[in-house]
């Protein structure tokens, strides 16, 4: 499956483990969130990047202990119609400050893209080689937002006060 990071089609560095798949050392991993629930602490201390794959129907406050240790949360969409894992990127960017990698898995559409970006995604697994060129060159096709998002850009209107010299820019909610 071809993978866009930051505006790239990269080759992905990561292997996905199955359930009873041995994991190798010193390489990056994805393991499945039930594996990685059962053996967090042994995955956790191992030599090499932790990846977890999270399904949409768990709730990500489970992950929370373990944040620190993890290099990728891949968050999973089974139908493009079905956004939990929009919340789910939202929930880990702003409240529980994850600043390793978020990817998109599944069913990721290109019209999704700027939606996906601004919850808080910086990797996206596509399923069409074309998409994942509309994924590439989208990057930069927006420049302006209007509502705060987990992507960090900076909303129009404080964008417009700061340049305006504002002593007191309003705070966004």
């Amino acid at each position: 499956m071809p993978l866009v990071e930051n505006g790239k089609i990269v080759e992905d560095r990561f292997v996905r483990i199955g359930a009873d798949d041995p994991i190798p050392d010193r390489v990056p991993v994805i393991v499945p969130a039930a594996r990685f629930l059962a053996e967090a602490d042994a995955l956790t201390a191992r030599d090499g990047s932790l990846g977890v794959a999270w399904p949409n129907n768990r709730r990500v406050a489970e992950l929370k202990p373990w944040l620190g240790h993890l290099t990728l949360i891949a968050l999973e969409f089974p139908k493009f119609r079905d956004g939990r894992a929009y919340s789910q990127a939202r929930l880990l960017r702003e409240q529980y400050g994850f600043r390793g990698t978020l990817r998109a898995t599944g069913d990721v559409l290109r019209d999704q893209f700027q939606f996906l970006t601004r919850a808080g995604f910086d990797s996206f697994e596509v399923r069409k080689p074309a998409d994942a060129a509309a994924f590439a060159k989208s990057v930069a096709r927006y420049s302006v937002v209007y509502q705060p998002g987990a992507d960090g850009s900076l909303p129009a209107l404080r964008r417009r006060l700061q340049r305006a010299g504002a002593a007191s820019v309003p705070k966004e909610s």
